[in-house]
């Protein structure tokens, strides 16, 4: 079996920011990455969603790629999702400690700690019909940038971004920007 990919939101990171946001489904999984800020949450994130047949309580689990607000804020939006980061899994008020590394959502979708923006940010992949999509903040666009400006350790950054290119993806959504395929 094989995941779907649907990039809800491009996101966009200049004089205003916005995520990309996410939606992979695969069996009983309907995940969305990165519910972040965005200009609208409406048409950028819920008509998009309608648009595929998901309703907001659809929605099994979230995954932030890291806590900060430009990819978590909306996350309210999804009453029923159990929420996964670098550490735990949140359902309601249960708070359930697990390693990120390896850790699967379902039979084609998984989680790497892959830090490098931050200290605890994931990738999260999917095995797809057409390969592996690997929604990620190691880039924020297709050209990088080359430095990330938050990166505390600029060699981190470089051995995640190695560490995913390794795996030979045939798509990245980047955390601001369109998907790209990497050359």
């Amino acid at each position: 079996m094989a995941a779907s990919v649907d990039v809800l939101t491009e996101g966009y990171a200049d004089d205003r920011v916005a995520s990309s946001v996410v939606l992979i489904r695969d069996g009983g999984l309907v995940a969305i990455v990165d519910p972040g800020m965005v200009n609208d949450r409406t048409t950028a994130i819920l008509k998009p969603l309608a648009g595929l047949g998901i309703d907001p309580s659809d929605v099994t689990d979230v995954v932030f790629s890291h806590h900060h607000p430009d990819h978590t804020v909306n996350a309210a939006l999804f009453l029923n999702a159990q929420i996964h980061d670098f550490q735990a899994i949140y359902v309601g008020d249960v708070w359930t400690d697990r390693e990120a590394e390896g850790y699967r959502l379902s039979e084609s979708v998984w989680l790497l700690e892959t830090p490098g923006h931050t200290p605890q940010d994931i990738s999260t992949l999917a095995t797809t019909a057409d390969g592996l999509v690997v929604c990620t903040h190691l880039w924020w666009y297709e050209g990088g940038p080359d430095e990330d400006p938050y990166a505390a350790d600029a060699s981190l950054l470089m051995a995640s971004r190695q560490r995913i290119l390794d795996l030979r993806p045939a798509l990245i959504v980047p955390g601001h920007g369109a998907a790209f395929s990497p050359t």
